[in-house]
């Protein structure tokens, strides 16, 4: 993944006294994050930049389909998680550890989730891997769809969507991983209409030209979505066929 390796600069956390803010908590949607993933597990989005040849867009491709779910990014300076264009984005947008660590430590706007085991995986959940370095996660993918109903799923069972090695429903048990982990996200915080505007100004005004960017591209998406899957979702007598064929790339860094 892109080298994200900056030490963070405490006069760029917010003040310690901020006015009261109002936060709101909705639902994230799994099967919008899926339906992102699969339109554009062949395709690279333009309204972000792509970091296949840099490092790798594996985390930049499942951030962009779960914003599309959430709808909310957050503009915390170093510490939040957004993207408005190369120069201006999170190390949590496209760094592998940094976009666990937003998710499972965020109490402010944007989603906020936690680890749970393999075996409960469902579609919409986020999967982290370490794949070259055995002691450093280095690959995301976004899981797709499940090949059981049994309520417990090996890694035959779940398949995935990612960038670098491009897939839309590979199989994990395909991916020569040392570790794994997997996040499933709990819910989405956004502020209130009634937000002080010390804050609005913060969060939203990053946040228009960020969608402003973003809408060209998503309302396509949306008028596509009826034949947006790339790779129909196939049977489990399928899989392990089109496995051995398509993925004899060597393994993404990220």
């Amino acid at each position: 993944m892109p080298d994200e390796n900056r030490n963070p600069n405490p006069s760029e956390r917010l003040p310690e006294h901020l006015p009261e803010h109002r936060l709101i908590l909705t639902d994230f949607n799994a099967g919008q994050a899926v339906l992102y993933a699969e339109y554009w597990a062949y395709r690279r989005n333009p309204s972000f930049y792509s970091f296949d040849r840099i490092g790798g867009d594996c985390t930049n491709f499942v951030s962009q389909a779960v914003f599309y779910a959430a709808g909310v990014m957050n503009y915390t300076p170093t510490y939040g998680w957004y993207y408005i264009s190369l120069g201006e984005r999170s190390p949590s947008w496209t760094g592998v550890t940094y976009f666990w660590d937003f998710m499972t430590t965020n109490a402010g706007p944007g989603p906020f989730g936690h680890e749970i085991p393999l075996t409960q995986a469902r579609p919409g959940d986020v999967i982290q891997m370490a794949i070259r370095q055995p002691d450093s996660f280095g690959h995301s993918v976004l899981v797709t769809q499940l090949l059981t109903n049994e309520g417990s799923a090996s890694p035959d069972e779940i398949l995935v969507a990612a960038h670098d090695t491009d897939c839309a429903c590979r199989p994990v048990s395909t991916y020569d991983y040392h570790m794994i982990r997997v996040l499933r996200i709990d819910g989405v915080r956004y502020f209130s209409a009634a937000t002080d505007q010390h804050f609005e100004q913060i969060f939203y005004t990053a946040s228009e030209r960020s969608h402003e960017t973003f809408s060209n591209s998503s309302s396509n998406f949306s008028a596509k979505q009826e034949s947006a899957v790339t790779e129909p979702h196939r049977s489990a007598e399928s899989v392990s066929a089109y496995a051995e064929d398509i993925y004899r790339e060597p393994e993404p860094v990220g």
